[in-house]
């Protein structure tokens, strides 16, 4: 970092952080050596203890998981409330806000700014009277095994600290596209933790990447564009409220991720969106409660980056203590809700129309030329000069995939009980066991084209469908799962399940064996059973020769008019491309043992 760039940010920490004793346990190895360095986990763990330690009528340390390479995550509970476990929170009512940082341990702002925000509110010295109204539960490090993996370049276009963490896991899994399918051990942690304590609001942590400008954090916030429609304005509320703190406090908040539509081209504006579920702002309006992604801007230097950050966390905090009992009372309508969307038609995807609006957005004058070093074109910033850009911005939104839902549920066969019950149950996600066969008009998924994509994914081999439901009678074995839609999690039932769905488990590949032919028919066997089909039907002869005659294509391919018989021939898999999760507008009979 430019030396007159952090004598700049830190002339700026000052007036919001309280001069402090260099013997005060509680100062971070971040605060000691001015915002240059970041401390590790065995910081994160002596911290942690310190708190609880120091302020043992408030504070907590919680061990909720352990990661693949063994290190424990912790979590701090803090409050003044007396409700120091998730129990205790339900009984008095008391809301919950779970704040986490490093989700990607190399945007590590969060932590400092966490415990720096911690310390204040204890002291009184910020909100005074939040943590008295509110439990806060904060999570240094969520990506325990990334933090570790420690170096001076693992994030080259941000500046500050000295060294951090990595992007990913041990496992090479990005915990920033894991909620709804839930691989990471840590996401599953996470999910359990988050399970246990409901919080009516998750704060996710970041610091972005991208282009250079004057904008120094972004504040999203959902519901606002999708979900419940009471929770969208009190997703506004909230995020316009923080937004208008982080402005009285001198930043330049938005509330949109400021990525250009055409990367590195800043004429091209910006779109706005809903995330699919994989990402925090996608999922947990799906469990009708608030998620807020923070994002300051990686080019700021760490030590703005992290005042920033720690007046997000207080401007939260003290939201939720003044709002979060009524914020409650909307949540729990909207589960009410939830529980009552069968047979309604329900949003899955969204997407930006053509429609754009002109907005200002402040950042510098820039050129741009071709490299000579790349050959592309680039764009090359002056941050000496600021400089108003007049951009689009496409943020009419429109669902991209809606679903009618079933009035009584899903059926998962035996085949797939152990693993998908184990999925739902990592959601929170109620089901019940089938304790005898049965044979039920259903709907089935059949696929009629199924497009694997050409190169994995999160380690993970993703799957479009495309094809429709349809009424069929089906036998069910006993040991099979019915999965209700009338529950408060409604939405993550149909987000999971519908095949559809842009981070459904079929969408992530879990059932990819359904859509590969698994027998054939020798084409000398087909020659035969074709001729002996003609022979015997001639309708069916009758169709094959209009086929002949009207598709070329398929009249020249020979593959394709020997699978014309075989796929009206009682060899034929009946199951290929037959998606192996049903529809039901009835609850089964015998469905048992509700989890």
């Amino acid at each position: 970092m430019p030396r007159y760039r952090l004598a700049l940010a830190l002339a700026l920490l000052p007036t919001c952080l309280p001069a402090l004793a260099n013997d005060d346990l509680r100062l971070t190895i971040a605060e000691r050596s001015g915002f240059v360095e970041t401390g590790r986990m065995d910081e994160v763990a002596a911290l942690c203890d310190t708190f609880a330690r120091l302020h043992a009528d408030a504070v907590r340390c919680i061990e909720f998981g352990t990661s693949p390479e063994g290190r424990p995550m912790q979590a701090l509970v803090a409050s003044r409330s007396g409700a120091l476990d998730p129990a205790a929170a339900r009984a008095a009512g008391v809301p919950v806000v779970l704040i986490q940082g490093g989700i990607h341990a190399g945007e590590i702002d969060g932590k400092d700014a966490g415990f720096l925000a911690l310390r204040e509110l204890l002291d009184g010295s910020a909100a005074p009277e939040a943590l008295a109204r509110a439990v806060l539960v904060f999570v240094p490090v969520f990506s325990v095994d990334g933090h570790e993996r420690f170096g001076a370049w693992n994030r080259p276009n941000q500046r500050g600290p000295r060294e951090m963490g990595w992007r990913t896991t041990a496992q090479n899994l990005n915990l920033n596209r894991d909620y709804a399918k839930a691989d990471a051990p840590e996401m599953q942690a996470m999910l359990a933790l988050v399970e246990a304590w409901d919080p009516i609001a998750y704060i996710d942590l970041h610091a972005t990447n991208g282009a250079q400008f004057e904008h120094d954090i972004s504040i999203q916030v959902e519901p606002v564009h999708a979900g419940d429609a009471a929770l969208r304005e009190v997703g506004r509320t909230f995020r316009d409220a923080v937004m208008s703190d982080l402005a009285a406090a001198g930043s330049l908040p938005l509330p949109y991720y400021p990525s250009f539509v055409e990367h590195d081209n800043p004429q091209s504006g910006f779109e706005d969106g809903v995330s699919p579920p994989r990402f925090s702002t996608g999922y947990f309006p799906l469990r009708n409660r608030l998620a807020m992604l923070v994002e300051t801007h990686s080019w700021k230097e760490y030590p703005v980056r992290v005042r920033i950050t720690r007046n997000t966390i207080v401007s939260v905090t003290d939201q939720i203590a003044r709002h979060g009992r009524d914020w409650m009372r909307t949540a729990q309508a909207a589960d009410a809700r939830a529980s009552a969307l069968g047979g309604s038609v329900l949003p899955l995807a969204w997407k930006a129309t053509d429609t754009a609006r002109t907005v200002d957005f402040r950042g510098y004058a820039y050129t741009r030329t071709p490299s000579d070093i790349s050959g592309a074109l680039m764009t090359r910033y002056d941050e000496s000069s600021p400089q108003l850009w007049r951009v689009p911005m496409r943020d009419e939104l429109r669902p991209s995939v809606e679903v009618a839902l079933p009035r009584g549920g899903y059926l998962v066969p035996a085949a797939h009980a152990a693993w998908v019950g184990e999925k739902l149950r990592q959601h929170g996600i109620s089901w019940q066991r089938l304790a005898a066969p049965q044979s039920l008009v259903v709907e089935v998924f059949r696929a009629t084209r199924a497009t694997p994509a050409a190169a994995p994914v999160e380690g993970r081999q993703r799957l479009e469908l495309e094809g429709a439901w349809a009424a069929e009678q089906q036998e069910i074995g006993a040991g099979g799962l019915f999965v209700p839609i009338a529950q408060p999690k409604a939405r993550l039932v149909a987000a999971l399940l519908e095949p559809q769905a842009p981070d459904a488990l079929a969408a992530w590949g879990r059932f990819n064996n359904h859509f590969e032919r698994k027998e054939y028919m020798e084409d000398y066997v087909a020659e035969q059973v074709a001729r002996e089909m003609l022979a015997a039907d001639p309708e069916l002869r009758a169709q094959f020769e209009a086929k002949l005659r009207d598709d070329v294509a398929f009249a020249g391919n020979p593959a394709a008019r020997l699978e014309f018989f075989y796929r009206r021939h009682s060899a034929w898999d009946d199951r290929y491309n037959l998606y192996p999760v049903m529809r039901t507008e009835l609850p089964p009979a015998e469905a048992v043992g509700a989890q």
